[in-house]
């Protein structure tokens, strides 16, 4: 979106003056399990979700910019895990503390790995851990979820089909619990093309797409704060306008 939250406050602004559209494709949103997973937790199927964690681990070995990049996991990955808790969660950030850090054997110059925990609206805590440069049992591209809520959990691994675990009967020490069954329904248009189509209906009738600039600069405040955070040593809160 920017380079910075100054320069994304400004294009926002710009766009506002001008009554243009500004849009930013993030199209992780476009992705059927996506979808499926966000239908259940909005359906109460565990309950009143308290808790997101996201694990991203992959060996990238990309040379050129990246590997130069001061802050190359936060900057150039995880906007899109952080876009994506926001849409599975539906709530947005409020404040993060974070630690960045190059682990032994890192071929980047800058803080390949991070931890993250935001705290979100409606009182959800979003865990994000991930490295650029961990060697062997990756994880997929979207990230290794798992989704708590008050009655029960949500996971959601390797690009599989997301599956759970929801209370059937409270009462001793663990309670009694049944399988979740979360229907997938295949989504024609996914990926790039959702977004693009959005954009296009946006043309036609006016009806605002998910990732206007308003809502994706959110995600990429998440980013900036994170790397905030990091420097600081502290707790610092997101603020996107």
């Amino acid at each position: 979106m920017a380079g910075s939250m100054a320069e994304a406050r400004r294009m926002v602004r710009a766009a506002d003056r001008a009554g243009r559209l500004y849009m930013v494709s993030q199209s992780r949103r476009w992705v059927d399990k996506h979808y499926a997973i966000r239908g259940a937790i909005g359906a109460g199927a565990i309950g009143r979700l308290t808790t997101a964690n996201c694990d991203f681990y992959m060996g990238c070995h990309f040379g050129g910019f990246r590997d130069r990049m001061p802050s190359p996991l936060i900057l150039d990955m995880a906007i899109h895990h952080f876009d994506l808790a926001r849409f599975l969660t539906g709530a947005d950030p409020v404040s993060v503390y974070a630690r960045e850090f190059n682990p032994r054997g890192s071929w980047y110059r800058g803080d390949a790995a991070a931890d993250c925990l935001f705290e979100m609206t409606g009182g959800i805590v979003f865990s994000y851990r991930g490295s650029w440069c961990a060697e062997g049992c990756h994880t997929s591209w979207q990230g290794d979820w798992r989704l708590i809520g008050e009655k029960g959990t949500l996971l959601y691994e390797r690009d599989e089909s997301p599956r759970g675990q929801a209370v059937r009967k409270a009462g001793g020490f663990h309670s009694e619990l049944k399988d979740l069954k979360v229907p997938v329904r295949a989504m024609k248009h996914g990926g790039m093309h959702g977004a693009l189509r959005e954009m296009l209906a946006f043309l036609r009738t006016g009806r605002r797409p998910q990732t206007e600039c308003h809502d994706n600069i959110q995600s990429l405040a998440m980013v900036f704060a994170a790397i905030e955070s990091s420097r600081k040593g502290k707790r610092v809160p997101v603020r996107a306008m």
